[in-house]
């Protein structure tokens, strides 16, 4: 018996990806795999829109709430994690439908990635630089290091540009060395982007912004605080955890913090678009479209035959 193909469905933050996603494990039998980032933290719920699990149509859903906020989100953790989740869903019969919008990690799950060693001296001297020279120092850095990374990395990405700099320093190599090349998806996935009009779009980022600040996003973050929100290094900088800080912290007020969350995931969203669409393998859908679901399964029923 062949194993079922997965499904990926991804693009651009509040295109209405969860949704889609639900469908399609309902149409075809499956079990989703989150390939959100931020999502994996436990206790991180209204700020990273975390379908309920009422919300959740009985379906089983695998890389949630597998992170405490102290935890580091690594792209290496999740690939081996959520290959032996699908692999696992394969074994039973069952489609993975992977949702989400984590560009990395898609790219890490999706094509043959394999990680450069990590050194813990190396990895700090430069967070080291980081923590005291802001991200304007490990860029100048990298510009010295490797030019072509420096071009390439978001010179705000401070994260980034440190791992950058510890891969450069490990292997004598640029950091574009150990990037992956896209080919044929692994295990034959089939890509479904969900995207929408660029003012729509916004217009939805905005509702679900408000949504989230009239839900309890600030008492969220005071609870996560009891749990070691601030030790952590990337649970804290999610968008939205990190403008809430800023407020709980006085150094804004709650309206600013609101309008920066909307306008740092509208920033983020023109990344997630811009990544995604530079990808061939992508088969673009409209997030609007009254049929999308039915369209969905039509692209999965042509490129896997999976479904009659």
């Amino acid at each position: 018996m062949t194993a079922p193909v997965p499904v990926a469905v991804v693009g651009p933050t509040a295109t209405g990806k969860s949704d889609l996603g639900l469908d399609l494990a309902c149409a075809l039998g499956g079990e989703i795999v989150n390939i959100d980032a931020m999502q994996q933290y436990r206790g991180m719920d209204i700020g990273t829109a975390k379908l309920t699990v009422a919300e959740r149509r009985g379906i089983a859903h695998h890389q949630l709430d597998v992170l405490d906020v102290v935890d580091t989100a690594t792209v290496a953790r999740y690939q081996e994690a959520a290959i032996a989740d699908i692999e696992a869903i394969r074994a039973r019969g069952s489609v993975p439908v992977v949702v989400g919008g984590s560009m990395m990690y898609v790219q890490s799950l999706l094509d043959e990635w394999e990680f450069p060693a990590t050194d813990p001296q190396v990895r700090a001297k430069w967070e080291a630089v980081l923590a005291d020279g802001g991200p304007a120092a490990v860029h100048a850095a990298l510009q010295q290091a490797d030019p072509v990374a420096a071009a390439t990395i978001l010179p705000t990405d401070g994260r980034r540009m440190v791992r950058a700099l510890e891969v450069v320093e490990l292997t004598g190599r640029p950091f574009a060395a150990s990037q992956p090349q896209r080919g044929e998806p692994r295990w034959g996935t089939v890509i479904l982007g969900v995207d929408r009009d660029t003012a729509e779009l916004d217009e939805r980022i905005a509702r679900r912004t408000d949504l989230m600040f009239e839900r309890g996003l600030v008492d969220e973050v005071r609870g996560l605080l009891d749990h070691g929100l601030r030790d952590g290094v990337t649970a804290k900088r999610a968008i939205g955890y990190a403008q809430v800080l800023e407020y709980l912290d006085g150094d804004c007020d709650l309206d600013h913090a609101r309008e920066r969350t909307f306008i740092g995931t509208r920033r983020y969203v023109r990344r997630q678009r811009s990544w995604f669409r530079r990808d061939p393998r992508v088969n673009w859908l409209d997030g609007a479209d009254p049929d999308l679901t039915a369209t969905a399964l039509r692209i999965v029923a042509a490129s896997s035959g999976s479904i009659s």
